[in-house]
């Protein structure tokens, strides 16, 4: 096998489940069609408003139920059969995208229709997102996970080159209307690829029982183990203020660059396209851990940083491409990370929780996005962005840095006390008459003496072993 042929099997090596196959061919028609709807849906806004903060309220109010309803949707996915459920809501959005574009199409569409649509959809995927993410896992095992992610991420930001460039194009030459349509059509091709599946064939793990105080042990789980509550306070902060380009792109095309559809289109083409070569790149690593996460979020910031500062339309390409391979590692690895780091029968809670800190911060950071943008400019929106995920970085570091700390010097925390319980035990064994120093016990492991005919003393409260840092599943 020469190195080219070992190459390509290791970067496309989770393709051998047939079930990620048929997925993952199904998601390029799929999310191509997302991606036109959301190039689409951004442009109609602006048309029908001019607004920046009205296009960030839209783009909020769609994430909402997102930030309300995902944890409730992670306990449904842990629950139910996944592959049945994806089939519903997929079904559910491509009704959705169809009746948007016959709205449109017949001319009568308005803002307060394009909100509605938006928070349904909105609601649709808050339901599909945390099963559509653990489901990854059952389709590829867990050995090939990462790389499965990376490649699920590569389809994501091919079809973010893809989908924007036929979008922008349909909008210029047939108008908006087209592209709902398509993408009504594109989801059948995910639908028929979670039917042909074979059910013996999925890696199905341990499904939750059904109890009352699920929602609240899945927050316990996340916030009780580290390697799973810093990454998800670090999504919060660049889901929040860093990862709204469908609020800074269009803002950036249109008013900075004084651009129309085709340049929105294009920036948000190329990203995708740097998000393709960087995940291809990626995608025979493994590397899924925290700092990982941390280094692509510093990365990430200082290159949507230069992003603000581009001079013209042509170097914001150039930067976007490499924002595009800095987000698709970003995206990839917090993912591996959280879902290698999750027990089996918390996945999908965890995944939620991944929804609500990533998207379902989108409420609460598009509109804000939106008002600066319309107030300072897509630069200055562009700006934060880029601040918020070099904090982020910085934060996460100081808290992974306090966490390995505590660990390092638990054992030295036990130290005076085992040797205060030995000198305790030599002090009571001589003060006992009639015991010979011949006939005294050997001090114990923990540094306590055992009395003869007598239970083994209790360990010292200081001297007991660290907790772990994980809670038992």
């Amino acid at each position: 096998m020469t190195r080219l042929e070992r190459a390509t099997r290791d970067t496309f090596r989770s393709l051998r489940s047939r079930n990620y196959r048929l997925y993952f061919l199904a998601q390029v028609v799929s999310v191509s069609g997302t991606w036109m709807q959301a190039v689409a849906q951004a442009w109609l806004v602006l048309q029908l408003t001019g607004s920046g903060t009205l296009l960030g309220l839209t783009t909020g109010l769609q994430f909402l139920p997102i930030l309300v309803a995902g944890p409730w949707a992670g306990v449904l996915a842990d629950r139910v059969d996944k592959r049945r459920l994806l089939i519903a809501t997929q079904s559910t959005a491509a009704l959705l995208a169809v009746l948007l574009g016959a709205l449109t199409a017949a001319g009568v569409v308005t803002l307060w229709m394009v909100l509605v649509l938006a928070f349904a959809f909105g609601c649709v995927v808050a339901v599909d997102n945390p099963a559509r993410q653990s489901f990854v896992l059952e389709m590829t095992g867990p050995e090939d996970l990462p790389n499965a992610v990376t490649l699920n991420s590569v389809v994501i930001n091919a079809a973010r080159g893809i989908g924007p460039a036929i979008g922008g194009l349909l909008i210029a030459t047939v108008g908006i209307a087209v592209c709902f349509l398509v993408n009504g059509a594109s989801y059948l091709a995910v639908i028929a690829a979670l039917v042909m599946m074979r059910p013996d064939e999925l890696h199905l793990g341990k499904r939750a029982s059904r109890g009352p105080k699920q929602l609240r042990e899945g927050f316990t789980y996340v916030w009780g183990t580290s390697e799973l509550r810093i990454p998800l306070l670090v999504m919060a902060a660049v889901g929040t203020f860093t990862y709204e380009f469908h609020v800074t792109l269009p803002l950036l095309a249109k008013y900075t660059f004084g651009g129309g559809a085709l340049a929105y289109g294009g920036l948000t083409a190329v990203m995708g396209l740097g998000a393709v070569v960087g995940g291809l790149a990626s995608a025979r690593r493994s590397d899924a851990s925290v700092r990982a996460l941390l280094r692509s979020s510093w990365i990430l910031g200082l290159l949507i940083l230069a992003t603000a500062f581009a001079p013209n339309l042509w170097s914001a390409i150039v930067i976007l491409v490499l924002v595009g391979a800095a987000s698709i590692r970003f995206i990839a690895t917090a993912n591996a990370t959280l879902q290698l780091g999750a027990a089996p029968h918390m996945r999908g809670r965890v995944m939620a929780l991944w929804s609500v800190a990533f998207l379902g911060s989108t409420p609460l950071g598009g509109p804000f996005i939106g008002w600066v943008g319309q107030t300072y400019g897509a630069r200055g929106a562009l700006v934060v962005g880029g601040v918020a995920a070099l904090a982020a970085s910085l934060l996460g570091y100081r808290a992974l840095a306090r966490h390995s700390q505590s660990a390092h010097l638990a054992p030295r925390h036990r130290r005076p006390a085992a040797l205060a319980g030995v000198a305790f035990g030599m002090i009571r064994g001589l003060a006992r008459p009639g015991v010979s120093r011949s006939r005294r016990r050997a001090p114990a492991r923990d540094g306590s003496v055992r009395p003869r005919r007598h239970r083994p003393a209790r360990r010292p409260a200081d001297a007991a072993a660290t907790p772990a840092h994980r809670p038992p599943a």
